[in-house]
């Protein structure tokens, strides 16, 4: 029997587990994200609290939890770039290795693409290391594909990011107007 999966919006009191599987993510594959480890490591216990606190109740902002058998093993970001023309972001997902097979890295880009559609959201984009092939595929068959736009990583300006999307539709943007 496989272990059940579930994916819920993290709470306010999760700092702790957001900075272990933050951390996790960063030791695992330094490469892939805005962040280092050593960031995340010297970043107060509090800073993750705060983290925590705001992503569990921002309109704009958001992280989802995956878990198995109950126990964190992985997330994702979301979040709506007012700067960048109103964009929807997913970003930052991980998935523990030992769960991976069980498609939760799925589970979390769906669940934080809902949560974008559901505020509006009718494109998700991602940045996506090139080196990070893995990713680039697991992406491309959830459906997303390049837009053209390319950068270096804030935090490793020696590795080139390339920009994905994917439509999405809600129920709302496809109903038709009743008044």
């Amino acid at each position: 029997m496989s272990p059940s999966l579930t994916v819920r919006r993290i709470a306010a009191h999760q700092g702790a587990v957001f900075r272990e599987l933050r951390t996790a993510s960063l030791r695992e594959a330094p490469y892939a994200f805005d962040e280092t480890l050593e960031d995340a490591l010297l970043a107060a216990a509090s800073s993750f609290d705060d983290t925590a606190a705001h992503h569990a109740n921002s309109p704009a902002t958001a992280t989802f939890l995956l878990y198995t058998e109950g126990h964190p093993a992985g997330l994702v970001g979301a979040f709506v770039d007012e700067a960048a023309l109103g964009r929807a972001f997913v970003h930052a997902l991980w998935v523990a290795p030992a769960v991976r097979h069980l498609r939760g890295g799925e589970l979390l880009v769906n669940a934080a693409s809902q949560w974008l559609a559901d505020h509006g959201a009718s494109e998700i984009y991602a940045w996506i290391a090139d080196e990070n092939r893995t990713a680039m595929r697991f992406y491309e068959r959830l459906g997303f594909g390049p837009t053209g736009d390319r950068r270096a990583m804030p935090a490793h300006v020696e590795v080139w990011e390339t920009l994905l999307v994917r439509h999405v539709h809600n129920e709302e943007q496809d109903a038709p107007d009743t008044a």
